[in-house]
């Protein structure tokens, strides 16, 4: 069956939703936090050398940059259709790329021509190392887009902070370009301190973060929702996590071949302003902020707040649904959906959060509402006497509805 036969069936069979496989990521330098509902069997599902499965990505047209073990189709987004007996998968690159705005809407389409962001969930037992996404100007010349991210944690996948729940985010105020060049020279000395130039954040679950390409950070164990653009570009500035060394290979990652080997230039790639921001957190701190005024939701049955906003790359919703609840939810573009918490209904679509899944195994938590799914609005169905629904949204740039942000 060819790619537009696929998924004009897939389309047609959702009614404009499109149902999404599990698509997990490893991360060779991390130990997974196994807060993501995969089964404990499965987190070396792709072998030890490849490292343990701490991410899954939602609503992905962008591919992993794992290194020369990379699995194909490593990253990408499947959409799943079943037909009795037969199950066909394309992934939802080819198919927006086939089916251009008749998926992601005819504004993204003119402007991108592609689905220009993602989300993740990334899970890890201890931090990250403190690195840095470049921005578009660095990206550009490594044939990449700029990375800005921002982070949600969600309280449902949060039940424990697990080895070091806070984040190390930008330079403190003063700190010379000196001084980060001599963490960079040391790189290969065991720890090369360079946290000690930075400060850490407590991370709370049910807030986030705003975290713009340029800055460094050094994300903490916490469990993440993390929409971002599409790309998967980055260097590792941190030598030394825990016991764990980072490869030097990683340090220089993204950069242009005739400058490896060029502090300076690592140094360039840095928003200096940015990471010596003195009022960092009063900047780039988020709680959710209601979508619309909370006493009208509340009688209508659900409750939605922005999680992710006040950036030009993509935003981010999370969706309520009261107990024993219908309501029709429209939105102004098209968007990726996970379910957190709960069951029901969506659209023709019975979903359901499970408990645990195999590596492989298909489920009913994630989908993609195409644009005119979206603005027909969404009729969401929870049965349930006594659980709310919970579902995270994300949206590509430009989404009409952010002029709805309070």
């Amino acid at each position: 069956m060819s790619i537009r036969s696929t998924t004009e069936k897939a389309i047609e069979q959702g009614k404009g939703i499109l149902r999404l496989a599990p698509n997990w990521v490893p991360r060779s330098f991390c130990v997974p936090g196994r807060r993501i509902k995969l089964h404990p069997a499965d987190y070396y599902a792709l072998g030890g050398d490849r490292g343990g499965i701490d991410e899954r990505w939602f609503s992905s047209t962008t591919p992993a940059d794992n290194g020369p073990k990379t699995s194909p189709n490593e990253g990408l987004s499947f959409i799943v259709l079943e037909d009795g007996a037969q199950t066909e998968k394309v992934t939802l690159r080819d198919a927006v790329g086939e089916m251009k705005g008749d998926i992601i809407g005819a504004r993204l389409w003119k402007t991108y021509q592609c689905w220009p962001m993602y989300s993740k969930f990334f899970d890890n037992k201890g931090p990250l190392p403190h690195h840095i996404h470049h921005r578009e100007k660095h990206a550009k010349l490594v044939g990449q887009m700029g990375k800005p991210e921002s982070y949600y944690f969600p309280v449902q996948l949060n039940n424990y902070g697990a080895d070091f729940p806070y984040t190390f985010f930008g330079l403190q105020p003063g700190t010379t370009k000196d001084q980060l060049r001599d963490c960079l020279k040391n790189f290969n000395q065991g720890d090369n301190k360079i946290t000690n130039l930075s400060a850490a954040y407590r991370l709370e679950p049910g807030t986030g973060w705003n975290v713009p390409a340029g800055i460094l950070h050094a994300p903490g164990s916490m469990c993440t929702y993390e929409p971002q653009k599409a790309s998967d570009v980055f260097a590792m500035y941190q030598s030394l996590t825990g016991d764990a060394i980072i490869p030097e290979e990683l340090l220089w990652k993204n950069t242009p071949p005739d400058k490896v080997g060029d502090i300076d230039y690592l140094i360039e790639v840095v928003d200096w302003e940015a990471n010596t921001d003195p009022e960092f957190a009063a900047h780039h701190f988020r709680r959710p902020k209601p979508v619309r005024p909370v006493g009208q939701m509340q009688a209508e049955g659900y409750l939605e707040n922005w999680i992710t906003y006040d950036t030009a790359d993509y935003s981010a919703k999370e969706l309520t649904v009261f107990p024993g609840k219908t309501v029709t939810i429209k939105d102004a573009a098209a968007y990726g959906m996970y379910l957190l918490q709960g069951h029901g209904k969506m659209g023709v679509w019975d979903i359901d959060t499970p408990a645990l899944i195999r590596f492989g195994q298909l489920t009913m938590d994630e989908f993609f509402v195409t644009e005119d799914a979206a603005r027909a609005g969404v009729v969401i169905s929870n049965p349930s006497k006594t659980d709310p629904m919970v579902m995270l949204k994300h949206f590509g740039p430009g989404n009409p509805d952010m002029k709805l942000k309070k």
